[in-house]
């Protein structure tokens, strides 16, 4: 059956909104949830963020964003799909989400970002959704915790727009304010 609670946008609200439509929903308890594992779902999750069964991707957007909710990452660091009786093993190529677009109010330490997620609600940076940097290919790739482990990656343009905010700041080290925590940059 398809999801049938929208995913909670970024765009349209103010982040103290957001605040409250994150605070009243609810998702499912994953990580009560602990089945002997079944075997491989025969999905992967892309770089860039699509779905994929058995090779194929997944066109149905309610589809994907009702397997997103059930999707947990593991102490190991590998994802699964995760139902009171079953657990399946998925593959993520980086990261399970995409950070495509940010928002920003007020300044300094008393700044918030949010963040839209593709297949996700929204989220506001801040000490439950830390902002970190990795090692990457060519160079430190930004990311944000979702929820319960699950990272997005920034898209590029959001990076960017991160960085020209930082630079404005004037941090040093150089970084961010949200929701009462800094973020340094990697340097």
């Amino acid at each position: 059956m398809p999801e049938t609670r929208p995913q909670i946008p970024l765009a349209g609200q103010s982040l103290a909104a957001l605040a409250t439509a994150l605070e009243d929903r609810s998702l499912p308890p994953v990580d009560r949830w602990n089945p002997t594992h079944c075997g491989d779902s025969a999905m992967r999750i892309a770089s860039d963020g699509t779905w994929f069964h058995m090779g194929t991707p997944i066109p149905r957007p309610a589809i994907v964003h009702l397997f997103s909710t059930v999707l947990r990452r593991e102490p190991d660091g590998s994802h699964v799909l995760v139902t009171p009786v079953e657990k399946l093993t998925i593959q993520v190529d980086v990261t399970p989400f995409r950070a495509l677009a940010l928002t920003s109010e007020g300044d300094g330490k008393n700044r918030s970002i949010g963040f839209e997620i593709d297949h996700a609600d929204a989220v506001i940076a801040g000490p439950d959704h830390p902002l970190r940097f990795v090692a990457g290919e060519h160079g430190p790739e930004p990311r944000i915790v979702v929820r319960g482990g699950l990272e997005a990656q920034l898209a590029r343009p959001v990076y960017y727009e991160l960085a020209d905010l930082a630079l404005g700041e004037a941090n040093d080290p150089p970084g961010l304010w949200s929701n009462g925590a800094f973020f340094a940059f990697p340097e």
